[in-house]
C-alpha cells in the first residue's frame, strides 16, 4: 500500500505538502491539490484516519445526519445534496459521512453520540427550521457546522444560501405588474426558514404596491406535486374571488398547478399564470410544460462547492465573514404569465 512518502517522491514534493493537500488545508492551491489527489488514487493510497487524528486532531470526516429515509419520489433535493456534497469533499481530500436516524430517535441524542464518539470534525445542516435544535446544539458544544440556508438574516454560523425572500418578492411583483391583484402562494412547510423568508418576500411585494395581504390565498406543506394539485382545485373551488395567478415553491408543486387547471378546464396564462422556482436537479425527472414555465432560478449544485469550502474553513478556525453568502437567483421568463382576465 502506498504511503506518504511514496507520493512524495513520485512527485517531487515534501512529505508535508503531500500531507496538506490531502487534508484540504486552504494554503495549498487547488491545481497542487489536484495534481496530488491524482496521484494518491493512482497509487491505491489510503489514509490512516487514526494516525491522522493523532497528528492534526482532525480525523478528515464530516457528517450529515439525515433525520428520515429518504423517499425517491419527493427527496430529489436530499439525494442531490448528498451526491454532490460527497464529490465536493472527496475533491478536498476529505470524507462526506451520510448517517440515517432510525424512527424515533431524538436528533439532538444522534448529534450527540457522533460527536463524543470523535470521527468527525464537523457536520452540514439543511432546511433549518426557526429555532434549530440542531444549530443551537452544536454551537453549545464548539463543533464546527455549515448550514445550507440560515434561520435568520444576519446569523452567527457559516452558511450559504439563496435570496429566498427575492424569489417570491420577484415573482409576485412580475405578476402585479401583469394587472394580478388576487395571487396565491404555494408554499413549503411554514416551519422551515426558506418557507418564511418567502412569505416574507410575496407580502412585501404586494405592500409595495397597495394589495392587502390575503391569508386565505396562501398554502404551504411538503413541496411535491399532490400539494400544487390539491391546493390549486381548491382555491379554485372557494366562493369569493379566486386567484388569477400562482407563486409555486418548485417546479414540482407547479406541476400540480398545471395539472389541476387542466382539470378544470382552465387556460394557462389566459384564465391562470403561473411561476415557480427551480432547483434545476438534473438527475430529477422534472416535467416538461406546456406553456413553458417562468421561472425564479438557481441551481442546487452550486451550493455543494461553497458548502464544502466554509465547513473546511469553519473547521480551519477561519474569519465568520468569509463563510458566509448569499446568492441572488435569476429570473427566466417563459410564457405562463399573462395579464389578468377580463
Amino acid at each position: 500500500m502506498a504511503t506518504l512518502k511514496d507520493i512524495s517522491r513520485k512527485m517531487g514534493l515534501s512529505v508535508t505538502q503531500v500531507s496538506r493537500a490531502l487534508n484540504g488545508y486552504s494554503d495549498v492551491n487547488e491545481e497542487t491539490r489536484r495534481r496530488v489527489m491524482e496521484v494518491a488514487k493512482s497509487m491505491k493510497y489510503q489514509p490512516n484516519l487514526t494516525a491522522r487524528k493523532l497528528v492534526s486532531g482532525r480525523s478528515g470526516m464530516v457528517g450529515f445526519v439525515m433525520t428520515r429515509y429518504p423517499r425517491l419520489s419527493s427527496d430529489g433535493f436530499l439525494l442531490e445534496m448528498v451526491a454532490g456534497l460527497s464529490s465536493q469533499f472527496s475533491s478536498r481530500g476529505m470524507q462526506f459521512v451520510l448517517h440515517i436516524a432510525q424512527e424515533g430517535d431524538e436528533v439532538i441524542d444522534v448529534y450527540q453520540k457522533l460527536i463524543d464518539g470523535g470521527a468527525l470534525d464537523g457536520f452540514v445542516i439543511v432546511e433549518p427550521a426557526d429555532e434549530d435544535v440542531r444549530i443551537g446544539y452544536l454551537t453549545e458544544r464548539d463543533v464546527p457546522f455549515v448550514v445550507h440556508g440560515r434561520t435568520s438574516a444576519a446569523p452567527n454560523y457559516p452558511f450559504f444560501d439563496i435570496d429566498n425572500h427575492g424569489v417570491a418578492y420577484r415573482a409576485t411583483a412580475h405578476l402585479v405588474k401583469q394587472g394580478h391583484t388576487h395571487i396565491a402562494l404555494i408554499n413549503g412547510l411554514e416551519h422551515y426558514s426558506f418557507a418564511r423568508d418567502r412569505l416574507a418576500g410575496y407580502r412585501a411585494a404586494l405592500s409595495e404596491t397597495g394589495l392587502p395581504f390575503q391569508p386565505d390565498l396562501v398554502r404551504h406543506g411538503r413541496m411535491e406535486e399532490a400539494l400544487g394539485l390539491v391546493s390549486t382545485v381548491q382555491l379554485l373551488s372557494e366562493g369569493g374571488r379566486r386567484p388569477s395567478a400562482f407563486v409555486c415553491g418548485n417546479v414540482l408543486i407547479a406541476k400540480g398547478v398545471y395539472k389541476a387547471a387542466e382539470a378544470l378546464g382552465l387556460s394557462i396564462p389566459r384564465d391562470v399564470s403561473i411561476i415557480a422556482h427551480d432547483d434545476v436537479l438534473p438527475d430529477i425527472s422534472l416535467p416538461v410544460f406546456r406553456p413553458e414555465l417562468t421561472v425564479t432560478r438557481s441551481a442546487l449544485s452550486e451550493s455543494w462547492s461553497p458548502l464544502a469550502d466554509f465547513l473546511a474553513g469553519a473547521i480551519e478556525g477561519k474569519p465568520l465573514e468569509d463563510l458566509q453568502r448569499v446568492a441572488e437567483v435569476e429570473f427566466v421568463e417563459g410564457d405562463s404569465v399573462g395579464s389578468v382576465p377580463g
